[in-house]
């Protein structure tokens, strides 16, 4: 077997095929493929690019995968999952399954609204038109999209989809986006996560338009998915060498940091935008400053920010003044914010 697939699991028979995300910070997709009983299921397929398209289509033919009883199961509508899904999907009669809500944002993409709303929203965070013009064409999240609007089965929690004789079920868990689904077989206590939960780097909570609180979405979704019995973790980008549950921990704690972060730079600059508030957050960018920081990047981290200000907009600890560009002021003193954040902490933690 080539280096491109790597054999994870015997009884359901899972494979992982290494797809390059060149220039991406994510580095690469992990396409699995669970084959039993003359059937198989791929899970995600990689940006709408050839040399993604080449390793996907290698890693078919090393697999052996015709074009009968194959089904494709895309965990979210992110274009690293979803951008090859005619290519994986053509010549063959299965279904590409999705859930219902990610393929209504894949609708309104096709429609060409959704991308105008984030623009706007993102201007009125005081990331310029002039950055906006720029980024398009750079940005991954909309250049590297499927060619176009695919034929979904629509899937939502509860579902079940099967490969042989193995049932793997639908379990929804919204926030990195408004639909991502992570599939779970109970007999051999496999989870693929997705993008909800990884391993050495954090996934990206953003904002949504039409969502209110993305980050109070995802946490709620991380106590969910805790309460799963999961014996073998399988995430969509690099590795996981460590615990699953020690791993959701980290990831709860670290967005109770961000939040705070959060706070402080609310109280000291008053009134600032959104843009304003995630440049003086910390962020991993190998020594640049905020100003080096490239583009489309820079666009990622305000959308994070935005997810955090959400957050506490929601619960009543910060206001959102609409404006020229929208500004954010603390409603009450940091150390009163941060006893109910440790109130609320409470609910997440186990």
């Amino acid at each position: 077997m080539s280096e491109l697939i790597t054999k994870i699991y015997e009884n359901p028979n899972i494979y992982r095929i290494d797809v390059p995300l060149p220039n991406n910070p994510l580095r690469n997709l992990n396409c699995y493929v669970i084959q039993d009983g003359g059937e198989t299921l791929v899970i995600d397929t990689g940006f709408n690019r050839e040399v993604c398209k080449e390793a996907l289509l290698a890693g078919f033919a090393e697999l052996g995968i015709g074009n009968e009883h194959v089904n494709l199961f895309l965990t979210h509508l992110h274009a690293d999952h979803s951008g090859l899904a005619f290519a994986a999907m053509k010549g063959r009669n299965g279904k590409t399954y999705i859930s219902k809500v990610d393929y209504e944002y894949l609708q309104k993409v096709d429609q060409g609204e959704y991308w105008e709303k984030t623009d706007e929203a993102f201007i009125q965070e005081g990331f310029t038109r002039e950055a906006v013009e720029e980024l398009n064409g750079q940005n991954p999240a909309n250049e590297y999209e499927p060619e176009r609007l695919f034929d979904g089965a629509l899937v939502e929690d509860g579902d079940v989809i099967s490969v042989g004789k193995y049932d793997f079920r639908v379990i929804m868990v919204p926030g990195h986006t408004p639909g991502q689904a992570c599939l779970y077989n109970e007999e051999q206590k496999i989870l693929f996560t997705a993008d909800h939960i990884l391993f050495d780097i954090t996934p990206n909570i953003t904002f949504w338009v039409d969502v209110e609180d993305s980050l109070g979405d995802y946490l709620d979704s991380l106590v969910k998915i805790r309460e799963v019995d999961i014996a073998v973790a399988l995430p969509s980008h690099r590795k996981n060498d460590m615990d699953v549950y020690v791993r959701i921990e980290e990831i709860i704690a670290h967005h109770y940091e961000r939040l705070v972060e959060t706070l402080e730079a609310v109280e000291k600059f008053p009134n600032a935008h959104g843009t304003q508030v995630a440049s003086q957050l910390k962020w991993s960018m190998r020594g640049k400053t905020w100003a080096e920081f490239p583009l489309f990047q820079k666009w990622f981290a305000i959308g994070e920010t935005l997810s955090h200000l959400d957050y506490l907009v929601v619960r009543g600890m910060v206001a959102k003044n609409i404006g020229e560009t929208n500004g954010y002021t603390l409603l009450k003193s940091i150390g009163e914010c941060e006893l109910e954040l440790q109130e609320i902490w409470k609910t997440y933690e186990k």
